[in-house]
């Protein structure tokens, strides 16, 4: 069987366009150019499914679980992987198990510890477990999964828009002329949004001088407007909402934070890595895997005082910014490419007996670099 001929099912039935979604896309981008054949079976009349059949990609889309199970069991020996990108959708993958005959890989993107018999039960009918961070694969391994392969997520640029984030900018009132500092976060627990409060008042008792931007919706937004007012920081720390392609607000920030107590590795980091925007970010979870090294200022969870000092530092000494920046994007191009990312995930098909050649990786290298920024 050679690759030309490898037939992989990417399976993601998220509803919604967030991390996940985003690396799944990436790996479809990424066999694709390898030569291998790959299709998507994700839920219908959702972002996913709408992004992956602009891209030009064959989608199998159901409204809910059993169409999924259905066809799985009828339709997926024609398969030879199933990439489950979730655990719930891998629970299907492992029940039609039976009737497809193909093999299971399960790739683990957050760092929730997994709880139960029956969830250990089916890691171990997984085939190849993967897990994007150093810190998820200590969690699968300290709970029972054997074997787990750390394959990372890929990081694409696109030619950001400019003039967009600028109306952005203009549309809320922001003054492009001050310290433009800013963060894409749900407003959930996990994220910590409540600690960035903290340091950005920390930070507002040093300088007046800038503004916060923070991107992203979610269930703790009336307690951080209620701080915001409480702290009286309505000047400097703006809840933006949720933007689609939010990347080009990487175009005008000086600083990205990050406050996360919980992280299976930090994509939007990534993100202005490869953008060259310096980073001042906690150390949560898989974030620790790219924020040593001087790539960015690291700092312990739950630490507004060390938040605030970060960025005070960022913005104190221009040359240090240059620093943060210039590593972060060296490492980045080099571990976190496409090209980086497919090569490892074809070199665990090969190891899997699927027989794909590694040479076609060599051949279309080219062609699989992010565009840099």
């Amino acid at each position: 069987m050679h690759g030309k001929s490898v037939m992989i099912l990417e399976l993601n039935f998220e509803r919604g366009w967030r991390g996940g979604e985003r690396q799944t896309m990436y790996t479809m981008s990424g066999f694709k150019e390898a030569g291998l054949n790959v299709e998507l079976l994700c839920r219908k009349n959702y972002p996913l499914e709408k992004k992956a059949n602009e891209k030009g990609f064959k989608t199998q889309s159901f409204a809910n679980i059993f169409g999924v199970l259905f066809f799985l069991i009828f339709k997926g020996s024609r398969y030879d992987v199933l990439h489950a990108q979730s655990s719930h959708i891998l629970t299907y993958a492992i029940l039609s198990k039976p009737f497809h005959r193909a093999k299971i890989i399960f790739t683990r993107r957050v760092d929730f510890v997994p709880h139960g018999k029956m969830t250990l039960i089916k890691y171990k009918l997984t085939d190849q477990v993967v897990a994007i961070s150093h810190a998820i694969k200590r969690i699968l391994t300290d709970f029972g999964a054997k074997d787990v392969r750390l394959i990372s997520s890929a990081i694409m640029a696109k030619k950001l828009d400019k003039s967009r984030a600028e109306k952005i900018l203009t549309d809320a009132g922001v003054d492009p002329s001050l310290h433009l500092i800013g963060t894409t976060a749900a407003l959930v627990q996990h994220k910590d949004p409540l600690t960035m409060i903290e340091a950005i008042r920390e930070l507002a008792t040093v300088r007046r001088d800038f503004v916060f931007l923070h991107f992203g919706k979610g269930e703790l937004e009336q307690q951080m407007r209620d701080k915001i007012a409480e702290y009286g920081l309505d000047d400097v720390y703006k809840l933006m909402g949720f933007y689609d392609n939010v990347e080009d607000i990487f175009s005008v920030l000086d600083i990205f934070t990050m406050s996360s107590e919980q992280e299976g590795l930090g994509s939007s980091v990534l993100d202005a890595f490869m953008y060259r925007v310096p980073v001042v970010s906690t150390n949560a979870g898989g974030l620790s895997d790219l924020v040593q090294g001087g790539r960015a200022v690291s700092c312990e969870v739950h630490q507004p005082q060390q938040l605030a000092a970060g960025i005070q530092s960022l913005l104190e000494e221009p040359l240090k910014r240059e620093s943060v920046a210039r590593r972060a994007f060296a490492y980045t191009t080099e571990r976190h490419s496409l090209n980086c990312i497919t090569r490892s995930y074809l070199e665990l098909l090969h190891e899997m007996g699927t027989r794909i050649d590694l040479n076609i990786v060599e051949k279309l290298a080219h062609t699989m670099q992010p565009t840099q920024a």
